[in-house]
Parts: structure tokens; C-alpha cells; sequence
């Protein structure tokens, strides 16, 4: 009888190994998505790493998946780091969260661009800076 409480532990932590590894190629997949995100966005990947920030469960077409959600850093242009964020459900990106810079001076835009109208779209302007070293 002894061997049953043994069979239930080492199923235990096969579960467990097996949710470690699956978590781990998430991991992987979120560092290359944000890595792609991050390229064609003209923004950097900073310590190119991702952390998992929460799992939750979604419904698609009456399934239930998991969604990871994952945080990272990006840098506009090197002197800063915004937060950012992606959802992936299994190898799929369903959400992406990156930081939009926008400057409130007077006499940013020229005067062939547009002004901007009342809007929940927030253009990504680069900053402005007094000199141009790397600190």
C-alpha cells in the first residue's frame, strides 16, 4: 500500500517538471516576439529579457486557453526605459502593450504636418535632448 502515496509524488513532480519546461519555451517564444515587436516598432529590447507577469484563462470560441501575459523594457532611443508588455496564447501573439512618446511642446510639428485632433492615438515622436552622448 505504500507504493501508492510514492506513484502520487513522483506524478506530482512530473507535473510540475512538465509545467516548468512548457513555461520555459513560453519564455523563449515571449523573448523572440518581443525581440520582432521591438524591431519593427524601431525601439530597443532592453537586457533582452522577459519576465511572466500573469496567467489567466481566456475564452476563444467556447475554449478555454491560457493567456501569459509577459513584461519587458524598450528603450525610444537609448536614454530611457519604458515598460512594455505582450499575451501570448501558446505560440500565438494576442496582445502587445509598448510605450508611445509624444511631446506637448509648442513648434514640434512643422508646419506641413497636421496638428492633431481629439483622438485616443498618440503618434511615436522621438524625444528631444540638449545633447546627443551616450550617457
Amino acid at each position: 500500500m505504500s507504493d501508492l502515496p510514492d506513484l502520487i509524488l513522483l506524478l506530482a513532480l512530473l507535473a510540475i517538471i512538465g509545467s516548468w519546461l512548457k513555461l520555459s519555451r513560453g519564455r523563449e517564444q515571449a523573448i523572440r516576439e518581443a525581440r520582432l515587436q521591438c524591431r519593427q516598432h524601431g525601439l530597443q529590447l532592453l537586457d533582452e529579457s522577459v519576465g511572466l507577469r500573469s496567467l489567466r484563462m481566456r475564452r476563444d470560441r467556447g475554449r478555454l486557453l491560457l493567456e501569459r501575459c509577459y513584461t519587458f523594457e524598450v528603450s525610444v532611443d537609448g536614454d530611457d526605459r519604458e515598460p512594455g508588455r505582450l499575451w501570448l496564447i501558446g505560440q500565438m501573439l494576442s496582445g502587445l502593450s509598448l510605450p508611445t512618446i509624444h511631446s506637448h511642446l509648442p513648434g514640434l510639428l512643422a508646419e506641413h504636418e497636421p496638428r492633431p485632433t481629439e483622438s485616443n492615438v498618440v503618434p511615436l515622436r522621438p524625444r528631444l535632448h540638449r545633447d546627443s552622448r551616450l550617457h
